[in-house]
């Protein structure tokens, strides 16, 4: 299959593209590379350097790729900046993605499969989260991709559109070539990981007076080959809707500095700081939905399976793609 990758010079993007190679499928990524990097895109892969700001050109890349089915993970993602900036996020996340669903439209594309995240539930009523939870975002990062969603189900229905929304619980680990380089990193395992490489003096734990066994946040975290497997298995025609992905597991902050120091046989010194506003206690996923629809489950649940493959990654490329 054809297949087109908006943001696949990213971390999750690098390697979904990666996977969809080892699969046989064709591959075109677009990325502006202002987040991503030209080395992580898989050399097998054809590579377009544009924006989705420019309508002409994301039409004409959707057509020269002869796309079948599209990827979106092209976005801004940093909560924080979001609280700052909501302008900058409402225009790349939104109004720049309709450039894309457009082109989907106008180039009859048959599957587009797009990278949402829990952060469109907000605070939850109950822990596991299930898809039918309400959305209610805290953050103009989680209401930008929460309008992209109303967006896709009223482009399946008036044009046909099909599509696959994934909301991503903590996306982590990585592959053997591809890994997680931000420009600006605000990630737990990196952050952690840079203190065992001697990058850092330190880690920070915010908040340590939560109500959870060890003071800090729990939170669920995936495996980045896992999230690559769900998007590979919902290019298939008939498969559609809204689906968490993650483990089903939480990890507190103190257990995952742990298990990094375990991994990297290494000392990593901590700083207590204040919470955060708006990060919730626990945020855990319930992924059954996918597992009974997709036939989709992680392969690499354990979290010091996931520490493991991102300090590999790490400890050979401790300053990230060269680029």
């Amino acid at each position: 299959m054809n297949v087109l990758v908006t943001g696949g010079a990213g971390y999750i993007g690098s390697v979904c593209v990666e996977q969809l190679c080892h699969a046989g499928h064709q591959v075109t990524v677009l990325d502006n590379l202002t987040e991503g990097h030209r080395a992580a895109v898989d050399p097998r892969a054809r590579f377009v350097h544009a924006c989705l700001s420019d309508r002409a050109g994301v039409a004409r890349a959707v057509k020269e790729a002869g796309a079948a089915a599209i990827l979106h993970f092209a976005a801004n993602a940093l909560v924080g900046e979001s609280m700052t900036n909501p302008a900058k996020y409402f225009r790349n996340n939104v109004a720049w993605g309709q450039n894309l669903l457009d082109a989907a439209v106008e180039a009859k594309v048959g599957k587009f499969v797009f990278s949402s995240t829990c952060a469109t539930y907000g605070p939850p009523e109950r822990v596991p989260m299930t898809e039918d939870l309400p959305q209610r975002p805290i953050n103009p990062y989680g209401e930008s991709k929460l309008m992209f969603e109303k967006m896709l189900t009223w482009y399946q229905r008036v044009y046909g559109l099909e599509f696959v929304a994934f909301r991503y619980f903590n996306a982590a680990g990585a592959s053997e070539k591809f890994g997680e380089h931000h420009r600006v990193e605000t990630h737990l395992i990196p952050n952690v990981l840079k203190v065992a490489l001697g990058l850092a003096p330190e880690c920070a734990i915010y908040g340590a007076d939560y109500e959870t066994p060890d003071g800090t946040c729990i939170r669920d975290y995936i495996h980045i080959a896992d999230l690559a497997d769900a998007h590979i298995r919902a290019l298939e025609p008939g498969r559609t809707g809204f689906y968490n992905l993650g483990n089903g597991e939480g990890y507190s902050v103190r257990e995952v500095i742990q298990a990094c120091r375990m991994i990297s046989g290494r000392p990593i010194k901590t700083v207590e700081k204040p919470r955060r506003p708006g990060d919730p206690p626990r945020l855990v996923a319930d992924a059954e939905k996918a597992a009974h629809e997709l036939g989709w489950r992680p392969r690499f649940p354990k979290l010091e399976d996931i520490v493991a493959t991102a300090w590999d990654w790490h400890r050979r490329h401790p300053n990230g793609y060269s680029d």
